[in-house]
């Protein structure tokens, strides 16, 4: 993760259902700390320990999606893939990039926002909530912030997959051990995630009827 900028690795790609064709919607994605702790790898058991409390907040910083804004029609027939976020240690970067601490834990977060909620929706500022947002995160997807890789299949691993690593390959070196898994694939790729998302339709038409209900109620 250096202070310039660099692509996540593996990129998040997600397929999402249930919008509603017609309405538009941005997408986006930011990094929130997973706890207040900060970590450091300890070779001789191979485990990452609790070094410390975590730095000090780092500016909110949002990635909105380059195809936004697209309808839902748009959004449901393709992948939706976060290749191009790039990540940073740098607390004055003015490039854009997701600002992250290193040796932390952080939960990448998907959010699908609806046109008439994307009023404060910035690069630079917090997610916007309400009805018409909906964000996902997944469990699996919690990773650790280094500035070099722990592991050297690892490293290994992210130069022979990694479509803007072509420079640093070796193509006749012998491959073992992970990478040599890694090769029955002929290109490596994370899979996706789909994401369920209750049309904001009926949403809308059910928080009408319970509204109704609540007035006859107080009535």
């Amino acid at each position: 993760m250096p202070r310039a900028g660099l692509r996540m690795f593996p990129a998040m790609r997600v397929k999402i259902t249930g919008l509603d064709p017609h309405q538009q919607y941005y997408i986006a994605m930011d990094i929130v700390p997973v706890d207040n702790k900060r970590y450091r790898y300890v070779y001789h058991s191979s485990k990452w320990m609790v070094a410390g409390n975590a730095d000090s907040p780092v500016p909110p910083r949002v990635y909105i999606h380059p195809d936004s804004l697209a309808s839902g029609d748009t959004w449901m027939r393709q992948v939706v893939s976060f290749d191009k976020l790039k990540l940073t240690n740098n607390e004055l970067d003015d490039q854009g990039h997701i600002i992250l601490h290193s040796m932390h834990k952080y939960q990448p977060r998907v959010h699908v926002i609806r046109k008439d909620f994307s009023s404060d929706l910035s690069p630079t500022k917090p997610v916007p909530s309400g009805d018409g947002v909906k964000t996902f995160n997944f469990p699996e997807t919690v990773f650790t912030t280094v500035t070099a890789y722990q592991n050297q299949q690892i490293t290994r691993l992210k130069i022979d997959r990694n479509p803007f690593a072509k420079g640093f390959r070796d193509s006749g070196r012998n491959r073992t051990g992970l990478e040599a898994i890694m090769e029955t694939y002929a290109f490596w790729r994370p899979p996706v995630r789909t994401l369920t998302f209750e049309d904001f339709t009926t949403m809308q038409k059910q928080q009408g009827e319970h509204t109704k209900s609540m007035q006859r109620a107080v009535e």
